[in-house]
């Protein structure tokens, strides 16, 4: 069995300490880091007979939408609309260890429900999430935060990750495109062709400048120190020119951490992964 690590944050305990030390948000935030697992048992139900959610209009979360807040050291800021959100990155998934205890917006966590954390879409926020991989789908609801491991984009509940296939990897390549309720749902992703491309499509951003000279000086930087391929990719962000400094290609999710520990040691901690 491929167990994971989830970090819990209770963000109606950080709204409360944010109002109480006049809306700055320190380190006394909760979190802590468990090794988690699927069910001991067999399931009560049949987890391919849940049915994915259905988007619905909901008011936001009272406790779960702070404007920004901070775990290890590190600042996240809330979106303040999920419309037009659309994501690829690395998924992982949370189980029995957090089942029945209170999500970041206040909920409970069931492993068997149809739901997801995401760092900083609004909670709620209803989401088409695909395996880039086997181009299985499901719709579900995030209303909780994390992943705070590492380069992770989303973390699955229990049923979710079954349902997309990734429980026995413990990680998975997915597209998380944001579903606004009433409005029609955006394309379909795209499936990666084959496990043998893996390795042209993983990339780890480590920068985005307006400037070309200092995004050469940084690829120059990290080819010397890395030894490895290091490109600057010409693009738009916000109808501004910017030059986007990405490392690899990488050969698959432990490659992508093995190198985000690498540059957290050349003091390069903002980075996240591309698919392409």
């Amino acid at each position: 069995m491929r167990r994971t690590q989830h970090t819990t944050i209770n963000l109606a305990v950080l709204s409360l300490l944010t109002a109480l030390a006049g809306c700055s948000i320190g380190p006394s935030i909760i979190e802590q880091d468990i090794i988690d697992s699927g069910p001991s048992a067999a399931p009560p139900v049949d987890i391919n007979s849940i049915p994915d959610a259905v988007p619905k209009f909901e008011s936001r979360s009272r406790y779960g939408n702070p404007s920004s807040y901070v775990v290890r050291g590190k600042r996240y800021y809330t979106k303040q609309s999920s419309k037009d959100y659309q994501e690829r990155g690395i998924a992982s998934w949370y189980g029995k260890k957090f089942h029945g205890r209170r999500t970041s917006s206040g909920e409970t966590y069931n492993m068997y429900g149809m739901t997801a954390a995401h760092k900083t879409l609004p909670l709620p926020t209803y989401a088409r999430v695909t395996n880039l991989r086997n181009n299985r789908s499901v719709v579900l609801k995030i209303n909780d935060r994390g992943p705070f491991h590492g380069n992770r984009l989303i973390d699955l509940s229990y049923t979710v990750a079954h349902k997309l296939g990734i429980i026995g990897s413990g990680t998975g390549l997915v597209e998380v495109r944001a579903l606004t309720p009433g409005e029609p749902e955006p394309s379909p992703a795209s499936p990666v062709e084959s496990v043998a491309t893996e390795a042209t499509r993983l990339y780890l951003q480590v920068g985005a400048f307006g400037s070309r000279d200092n995004a050469d000086r940084l690829q120059s930087r990290l080819q010397n120190d890395l030894d490895t391929n290091v490109r600057v990719l010409k693009g738009r962000s916000a109808d501004q020119l910017v030059y986007r400094v990405q490392v690899g290609p990488i050969s698959g999710v432990d490659g992508a951490d093995s190198l985000s520990r690498r540059l957290d040691g050349l003091g390069i901690r903002d980075t996240h992964v591309v698919i392409q």
